[in-house]
């Protein structure tokens, strides 16, 4: 081995083993969470909870959207090869330049994942209509998303012409402002995503009103608006969601929340679990985890179409969809256990802020017969699917956070 070799070589490590430093320490800063080290978790049975009626329910319910993942997903990665391979083929076809061929063979790859998915999709509606979860009927379902899919379009069009330009302007080097690039447009699309929800109001009952108002003080998040969303006509389902950061900061309570089957208390559980997610700054920490995965993302992409070129050139486009796939498929796993961290922490400053375990116990009893959300799911869906705690589990930290303030009084008792 010649000396120029050993320190190129020892130069390599040397940067891996900094890059492992810099995102061993990131992950572990974004780790912090208010939930106490040594919570003492009970370990309770489900049929303490539920009957055994709505466990089969929701593990029958669950089971086909499980299996309508995994074959969907392995018809995805066919695809995706037989694409790899053979998508260059498409090229004699093109006239439009490098970077408009390359474009051209992206919107190609995204089209035929979408025909893909499409049976797929008609295929949980179907499940979720005959559960009476959905309402939305199949014209709508395949054509009535014509401006969500055309956004996505574009939104796979300006990353093709960053990474390509960016690759044809330094090279090999591309993945890193190029990671730095989608990484901010993560952050533009988070900004702005409160504006793209336009069938919402404010909240019409005024007693709600104020107890969302108190809540919010409580966290200090007075400056976060919470607006109702309509989604009845889509969907009998009940959630809630935070979005936006900074100015845009907003809570969405979906109206199926409020028709009746939740008490005001439920609901209060609901509206701070939310405001959890905004006090503790779970929009940015979201943000700031997808560039952990995005930088070697974009350097693993750069790396593997070193075979058809680099990004620079048209023919490498093909592979590198199937690596992303791939990648993204890979991450799954990890990036659902920082999204049940996150949510494990909402819920548990939702208790400290109501402190009324037994309105969160209600809340989970009943999703499980809304929502059909199963309580206890097997391992490998745990593992590859679930971005929330199971039902159970958020149980028990309800009971947690009670044994661990014997006699506390609900916040809304002292009205």
């Amino acid at each position: 081995m010649t000396a120029t070799r050993k320190r190129g070589l020892l130069l390599g490590a040397g940067t891996l083993l900094i890059a492992l430093g810099v995102w061993t320490t990131a992950s572990w800063l974004l780790w912090q969470t208010s939930v106490p080290g040594n919570l003492r978790m009970p370990d309770l049975a489900a049929t303490d909870f539920f009957t055994r009626t709505e466990l089969e329910d929701a593990d029958h319910y669950e089971l086909f959207h499980r299996v309508n993942w995994l074959v969907s997903t392995v018809l995805l990665f066919v695809v995706l090869g037989i694409y790899a391979v053979r998508g260059v083929r498409f090229m004699r076809e093109s006239a439009a330049g490098p970077i408009g061929t390359g474009m051209l063979l992206a919107m190609l790859g995204f089209g035929l994942v979408w025909l893909v998915n499409v049976p797929f999709v008609i295929a949980g509606n179907w499940w979720d209509r005959r559960h009476d979860v959905s309402m939305v009927g199949y014209v709508e379902l395949v054509f009535g998303g014509w401006l969500a899919l055309g956004v996505e379009f574009l939104f796979l069009s300006l990353s093709v012409l960053i990474v390509m330009g960016l690759a044809r302007l330094v090279g090999d080097w591309w993945w890193i402002p190029g990671s730095l690039a989608f990484v901010a447009l993560a952050a533009l699309f988070v900004l702005i995503s409160p504006f793209l929800t336009t069938d919402a109001h404010e909240i019409d009952d005024k007693r709600l009103a104020a107890d969302v108002r108190r809540l919010a003080r409580i966290q200090g998040v007075e400056d976060v608006e919470v607006r109702v969303e309509d989604v009845d006509r889509y969907t009998s389902a009940a959630n809630a969601y935070a979005t936006g950061i900074g100015p845009t900061r907003k809570v969405f309570l979906w109206n199926t929340l409020l028709d009746g089957r939740f008490s005001d208390e439920e609901v209060r559980v609901v509206t701070a679990h939310e405001f959890g997610h905004q006090s503790q700054n779970h929009l940015p920490k979201a943000i700031a985890w997808y560039a952990l995965f995005a930088i070697p993302g974009a350097w693993a992409i750069a790396r593997i179409t070193r075979r058809r070129g680099g990004m620079r050139r048209p023919e490498a486009v093909p592979l590198s969809l199937l690596v992303l796939a791939a990648l993204t498929l890979a991450a799954q796993p990890l990036q659902n256990v920082i999204s049940r961290h996150m949510e494990q922490e909402a819920d548990w400053r939702a208790l400290e802020t109501t402190r009324d375990p037994d309105a969160m116990v209600g809340l989970f009893k009943r999703f499980s017969t809304t929502s059909l959300g199963d309580p206890t799911p097997p391992g490998w869906a745990y593992v590859m699917l679930d971005t929330h705690p199971p039902l159970l589990d958020r149980i028990e930290m309800a009971e947690a956070w009670r044994a661990r303030n014997p006699g506390a009084t609900a916040l809304f008792d002292d009205r």
